[in-house]
């Protein structure tokens, strides 16, 4: 299990720095071409292989972190649970936009993120809507459990409605950043009316997300899955991290009008992710520490033993 940490560890850091990687080449490099022109060819051939492929390396290191996790804390039958689900129907729902325009609007992607499926969709997409999907389901459904650690129908149903909504939010400044900067990765065949993208485009997102997130629920509900506060770190550091590095990229390269949406996007995306993963269940030592006990009066007797469930 400790393998696994260290993995699972090493491609959330490899996930972060090749964000930061391509930022800076994005925002420092690219609009100051003496700068590569400066540099050794094999530093020219470094930075023209990651403007060529870092966005396939980011979105892997992302999918496999998570993945990664969900395998150490919730076990293999619901990372199958929901990863499945979620890469075969945002697919399929990727797959039918590009086609028909059905549920995003008229949009094709361009080079950049890797091999096209059926030519139409990289397959880093379907990936990508896995990972974030992931972490935004598991934040909702752990704060709106509380500190019980359980959902009723109600709170899964609410779940599933917080964790669509977190990923839409992320959609608010990673869609311009990706398709109205200098160096576009998909493209809109129609004006939208909400800063460029059509109405269509968030409800598809939202659509798209409660659909993969309610089957894995279905899959879910015969699986005790009670995840703590102090296990929350990765799936916060994951949403937090891709939020900011589409947020930079739409107010650093696009005009004032969009720190609306950005702001939109901080309102109902990082703000509940953060309030979410603050009032889920704190570990059990922590509720040890808050309640005096018997055997804490009679320290001075009886030796205490740490209480609380050690989580391999």
């Amino acid at each position: 299990m400790k393998q696994l940490l260290i993995a699972e560890r090493f491609c959330l850091i490899a996930h972060v720095l090749s964000m930061a990687f391509g930022l800076a080449g994005l925002l420092l490099i690219l609009p100051r071409p003496e700068l590569v022109m400066n540099l050794p060819p094999a530093g020219q051939t470094l930075f023209q292989w990651g403007m060529a492929g870092g966005g396939v390396v980011y979105i892997i290191f992302g999918a496999a972190a998570v993945a990664l996790y969900a395998y150490r804390t919730l076990g293999l039958g619901a990372t199958l649970a929901f990863l499945l689900p979620s890469v075969f129907l945002s697919l399929s729902s990727e797959l039918l936009g590009t086609s028909t325009g059905f549920p995003f609007g008229h949009y094709h992607y361009l080079s950049g993120l890797g091999y096209k499926i059926a030519g139409l969709v990289p397959f880093t997409i379907p990936l990508s809507w896995f990972y974030l999907g992931m972490v935004s389901y598991i934040i909702a459904r752990a704060g709106l459990a509380g500190g019980k650690g359980e959902l009723n129908w109600v709170r899964q149903i609410g779940a599933i409605a917080l964790g669509a909504l977190l990923l839409t939010a992320w959609d608010f400044v990673l869609d311009p950043a990706m398709s109205q900067t200098s160096m576009p990765f998909w493209e809109f065949e129609e004006l939208g009316a909400f800063f460029g993208m059509p109405y269509r485009n968030l409800a598809g997102w939202m659509g798209t997300g409660a659909v993969f997130m309610s089957v894995a629920a279905f899959f879910w509900r015969t699986i005790s899955i009670k995840l703590e506060r102090s296990e929350l770190g990765l799936p916060l550091i994951v949403y937090l991290v891709n939020f900011a590095f589409g947020a930079i990229i739409t107010v650093t390269s696009l005009d004032s009008r969009f720190w609306f949406p950005t702001s939109l996007a901080v309102l109902l995306g990082v703000v509940p992710a953060i309030a979410l993963s603050w009032i889920a269940k704190p570990a059990a030592d922590d509720i040890t520490e808050a309640i005096p006990s018997l055997e804490s009066a009679l320290k001075a007797e009886i030796p205490s033993q740490r209480v609380g469930a050690l989580r391999k």
